[in-house]
């Protein structure tokens, strides 16, 4: 036996001396990089048709990447962002609204982020989440270590720091407010950059949303003037649209140079995607959402952003590793989906998942080495909700190959017609049934999750206090007051917000008409924001005064109720808590008799 030990021991130390002499080395796990632009159509980027933007950097990652062109998203962005990082339909993720409690991605659900950072590596998120701004729905929650966001979807909504416009705003970094000099997106690009360049001993998951090319739409305009001439002649409906992505693209060609020049290139995936349809690529006819498109360029597809039609949901997708032999220039025509992206980097990545995680989505790799058996006859089905509870075929497209049943009774093939003009389920009886017993029988699935709500933490130890905004309101309206102009002019309206008290006990509750951030009292009227020199940023209206008089408060079954200081910023009350899932709802009531919810209200567990 010792003869033995000693035999074995002396063909070791040979095999791994053979290793150190070839060079070989433990194979590294590859990083990966996903770009995901917002409001970016399919054809809004010049390798993909259009003939009017320039998007050289976008057009040189196209050239080496394998690109999936018949790729769907959710009609809308927070959808959207919910499928691709947990790899599940936006209905069973919670997610399938932009705003109104419904854009809270539930605290069951799995992100990327956590599913890299179980397999060792460092993770980072810089630009828009559009997930929930509260405990547990934050991205630091869901995985990210290295934060840097704005708050909300998009610059000017609710939860962004008051009055930022692109430039030389104040942002959220690791839970702080900090501010930062420069353009939005040049300062998530130099961020990321910069925080790749940290990360020396494990490899780096690195997240880049952009709100660009998202509204407000503010650039500096050196980037929106080579198309105004087109804008000028109604070629397309906005230069400072194109711009934006103009700006993106330049940005993205940075972040490539600073890849090669750093010997990271190779050794990366780099995802390249967008959020929805163009919003503002193309117009359409009467401007409505599902029309056929008059104006702009959308690759001949019927609708935009929003659309239950093509243009609003195929957006592109291409995938570049070097070192992972991905095909150069290789088009990949088969119906894939945006919940596909993780269970591709699963298998790429070689990561390991808990046995409970299920996808509803599928793994790309089989068709980036060709094998398409497993899409033949794949059904993939996307929605735009945008309502409280879900409702069956809502705004709804189901996919089959070509084939396209709307709502579930509008039948197309897009074969034969690309632009959607010609209902056909009259002619093909038998398909529309067999698409709706697919469809009835996906619904009676995933519909018992819509009954998990998105739940807010108040007391909780990972926020106190908790921050509430309007935004968040659960209300019958089709929107809660979502924007800051909203706040501005003084938006009718109420909700309540869902809210788990993480432990019982003292809370001190503020109710407020303005954000902390302006130190305005609540008959105050907000001042103007200037334009901004050299850039699109436009003034804004001057705040508006409301006359409240008071203030209630509802939760948990107690109503409390207080006269209101004028020249203070918020009304306090003083409220014992039980541990549980409620509701909490506020009212201001104003001179005349007219009656709003608090648009920002803090709960601080004392």
């Amino acid at each position: 036996m010792k003869k033995l030990k000693i035999y074995l021991t002396a063909v070791l130390s040979l095999m791994a001396l053979a290793s150190h002499a070839s060079g070989s080395k433990p194979k590294e796990k590859p990083n990966v990089i996903l770009i995901l632009v917002d409001d970016q159509g399919y054809g809004d980027i010049a390798a993909l048709g259009n003939p009017i933007i320039k998007t050289p950097n976008m057009d040189a990652l196209h050239a080496k990447s394998a690109r999936f062109t018949d790729y769907h998203v959710n009609p809308t962005c927070a959808p959207s962002r919910a499928a691709l990082l947990t790899g599940h339909n936006a209905n069973r993720a919670g997610v399938w609204h932009t705003v109104n409690g419904r854009s809270l991605l539930l605290e069951r659900e799995v992100t990327m982020a956590q599913i890299f950072k179980e397999n060792g590596y460092a993770t980072g998120i810089f630009g828009k989440w559009h997930l929930g701004d509260n405990y547990p729905s934050r991205p630091q929650d869901k995985g990210f270590e290295e934060v840097l966001t704005h708050g909300g979807g998009g610059m000017e909504q609710t939860m962004d720091y008051w009055d930022n416009d692109y430039f030389d705003d104040i942002y959220v970094h690791n839970g702080k407010l900090e501010q930062y000099k420069g353009y939005c997106t040049d300062i998530w690009f130099e961020e990321a950059m910069k925080y790749i360049d940290t990360q020396k001993d494990k490899p780096f998951f690195c997240y880049l949303p952009t709100n660009a090319a998202h509204s407000p739409y503010f650039v500096e305009n050196k980037y929106l003037e080579p198309y105004q001439k087109y804008e000028d002649d109604g070629t397309i409906p906005m230069a400072a649209f194109y711009g934006m992505i103009a700006n993106v693209d330049e940005n993205i060609g940075k972040l490539m140079n600073y890849l090669k020049s750093t010997g990271k290139l190779d050794n990366t995936i780099i995802i390249f995607t967008t959020d929805n349809g163009t919003a503002q690529g193309a117009s359409v006819e009467g401007h409505r959402l599902d029309g056929f498109v008059n104006q702009g360029f959308n690759d001949g597809m019927r609708g935009i952003k929003a659309s239950k039609y093509e243009g609003g949901h195929r957006v592109p997708l291409f995938i570049h590793w070097q070192n992972g032999d991905i095909k150069v220039g290789q088009d990949i025509d088969e119906l894939t989906a945006h919940y596909d992206v993780l269970p591709t980097l699963v298998e790429l990545c070689n990561l390991k998942v808990k046995p409970e995680t299920k996808f509803d989505g599928q793994s790309l790799v089989p068709l980036i080495k060709g094998d398409d058996s497993g899409f033949k006859d794949r059904i993939v089905i996307t929605n735009s909700q945008r309502t409280e509870v879900p409702e069956p075929w809502r705004r709804t497209s189901l996919m089959q190959d070509k084939w396209r049943l709307v709502d579930g009774e509008e039948l197309y093939n897009l074969k034969s017609d690309p632009e959607q003009r010609n209902n056909i389920a009259a002619q093909h009886p038998a398909k529309v049934a067999e698409f709706k017993a697919y469809y009835d029988k996906w619904w009676k699935e995933i519909s018992p999750s819509y009954k998990d709500q998105p739940y807010i933490y108040v007391g909780h130890k990972g926020e106190n206090p908790a921050r509430l905004y309007c935004h968040d309101w659960h209300t019958d309206a089709e929107a809660s007051p979502w924007h800051q102009r909203h706040i501005r002019e003084g938006y009718i309206d109420n909700g309540y917000w869902l809210i788990k008290v993480a432990e019982a006990g003292k809370y001190k509750v503020r109710l407020r008409r303005w954000p902390v951030e302006t130190g305005l009292a609540l008959h105050a009227k907000a001042p103007v924001r200037p334009a901004k020199p050299g850039t699109s940023v436009s003034e804004t209206k001057p705040g508006k005064s409301l006359p409240i008089k008071s203030a209630r408060l509802e939760v948990q079954g107690q109503k409390f109720a207080a006269e209101v200081n004028p020249s203070a910023e918020f009304v306090e009350f003083t409220v014992k808590l039980k541990k549980g899932e409620t509701q909490l709802k506020t009212w201001f009531d104003l001179e005349g008799g007219d009656e709003l919810g608090a648009y920002f209200v803090d709960v601080e567990k004392l």
